[in-house]
């Protein structure tokens, strides 16, 4: 029987992505045998996290800066805007070296058919505002998501809102290289940017 400060960590260890409870019990016990300085170090990792990572105003990225360096970059093409569902995803897109424009963070991705029951949870009304700002130059939105039953169906309800808004946009999305099902951030460089590329008016 495990000690209770044992048994809290390792709870609050089992609520992280992929996590049950020997993965999360073999975390403790690695902390316990490593000694003050290890843990000092995570924790001291944890806290400039909390401290200094925020979200950029614009685009919904993490990041030290307020706007974050994509945002601030003037050289950036600011004729296009690449939608995404993850922060994450924008590290992999980069990596590609095909885009240079913006990007736009929706922290998810609508999970029925009408978007109704996760509307609140995601960055759609911050595109809107985005979209809707006379001063903005935005003349193509590409949606990279991922091409799975959620990401279709945020990228048709997308659609739909950035055609009222702006009806003269070009809207595109990622060329077909990227396997049904698959995982946007986990997909090879080569495949990525040839998806990037590539990519289809919709």
């Amino acid at each position: 029987m495990y000690s209770a400060t044992i048994n809290a960590l390792t709870e609050q260890l089992k609520k992280l992505p992929s996590v049950g409870q020997k993965t999360a019990e073999r975390f403790v016990y690695h902390w316990l045998k490593s000694g003050k300085k290890e843990v000092n170090d995570l924790r001291a990792a944890l806290d400039d996290l909390l401290n200094k990572v925020k979200s950029c105003e614009i685009c919904w990225n993490f990041s030290d800066t307020n706007p974050c360096p994509i945002c601030r970059n003037a050289k950036r093409d600011q004729e296009k805007i690449c939608v995404v569902a993850e922060p994450q995803d924008i590290e992999a897109l980069e990596k590609t070296g095909e885009f240079h424009g913006l990007y736009h963070v929706l922290r998810g991705q609508l999970a029925t058919e009408n978007g109704e029951a996760d509307m609140a949870k995601i960055k759609i009304k911050e595109l809107r505002e985005r979209l809707a700002a006379p001063k903005n130059k935005i003349k193509e939105i590409i949606f990279a998501l991922n091409p799975d039953l959620p990401g279709e169906t945020t990228m048709m309800y997308l659609k739909k809102v950035a055609k009222k808004i702006r009806p003269e946009l070009k809207i595109t999305r990622l060329a077909r290289g990227l396997p049904l099902g698959s995982d946007l951030q986990y997909a090879d460089e080569i495949t990525l940017g040839s998806a990037l590329t590539n990519r289809k008016e919709i």
